[in-house]
């Protein structure tokens, strides 16, 4: 078993501060200046990833966004899952020893639902399961939380985008409140995004990665963000994204993954960001707010060195 007795710890504490606050308190964030916050896969080094209990420690830290990962099982199920295999954060290989390489695709709902998602992290979160997209969004919409939803691998799964606009759908998720400032749906895959947008136009939606300045415009047709890994964001990139209008006649936004300390979410909120995935929320937070009242997106170089890439790729 592989435990972070550190961030469990961590976790203990948080929780048990948590029930002190009030609760409205996964909102109060966005009231501050300076990038969005976003919970990477929930507050993911408090808690295990993607599980509910993650999304419930990004509100007790005060983040009304959460970033997830959804894939599909062998019977056509939608989960929240990061890996395309059960290895690494479920016991599996207990379970189903037969089963390698234990790829998600060739398990059905319930048989992933006798895994155990969260001993994996802790002792604390023994009996953690790995959370249906519906029930994911159902208890986002308990926490009165937003949703950065990421389609994993879609190459995997034809169709899962517009099964994921139906689970959506159902759950109440493309009405006009959400669409208008509670959900984005993003991928790695350009085909992926364009599909979302193509049968949903209304839905905002995300590339993950970063084209060059020049391809810009043609992200723009089907992009409303370009969320890029950390390491490559400079001030000037941020402003070549700003100056391009995305399909919804609106600037381009700029979220950037996966930033877990104080002075490189402070280098980049200068940078003018517009969000900062993390799997520390409330550190990223404690750094940027009133960021943009004290730093000019174009004051840092543009030239400084990146940062040797911190978290695996989101």
């Amino acid at each position: 078993m592989r435990i972070r007795p550190v961030a469990a710890t961590l976790g203990a504490l948080l929780g048990f501060s948590a029930l002190l606050l009030p609760t409205s308190a996964a909102q109060a964030a966005e009231s501050a200046d300076g990038p969005v916050v976003v919970a990477h896969r929930g507050a993911s080094t408090y808690a295990p990833e993607n599980t509910l209990a993650a999304a419930d420690m990004a509100a007790e830290l005060d983040t009304a966004w959460v970033e997830n990962d959804v894939q599909r099982t062998k019977d056509g199920r939608l989960v929240v899952l990061h890996d395309t295999d059960l290895k690494r954060t479920t016991n599996v290989e207990e379970v189903f020893p037969d089963r390698s390489p234990w790829k998600l695709a060739d398990f059905t709902l319930a048989e992933v639902k006798e895994l155990d998602a969260g001993s994996w992290f802790s002792p604390d979160y023994a009996g953690a399961r790995v959370p249906t997209l519906k029930q994911f969004v159902k208890r986002l919409t308990r926490n009165d939380q937003k949703l950065l939803l990421e389609l994993k691998a879609p190459e995997l799964y034809p169709g899962i985008e517009a099964q994921t606009l139906a689970v959506l759908d159902e759950a109440g998720w493309l009405d006009e409140s959400h669409i208008d400032g509670k959900l984005v749906i993003q991928s790695f895959s350009a085909d992926s995004v364009k599909t979302v947008h193509a049968l949903q136009p209304s839905v905002k939606t995300g590339f993950l990665g970063t084209p060059s300045v020049a391809d810009l415009p043609e992200y723009a047709e089907f992009a409303d963000q370009i969320n890029p890994n950390f390491g490559g964001v400079t001030a000037d990139y941020v402003k070549a994204v700003h100056d391009v209008r995305g399909p919804h006649d609106r600037q381009l936004e700029l979220f950037t993954w996966t930033v877990n300390d104080g002075p490189t979410a402070a280098r980049l909120a200068g940078y003018g960001v517009d969000g900062i995935i993390s799997n520390s929320p409330d550190v990223v937070r404690e750094a940027t707010a009133g960021s943009s009242d004290s730093a000019s997106p174009d004051s840092p170089s543009s030239d400084a060195v990146p940062e040797l890439l911190s978290a695996a790729a989101s």
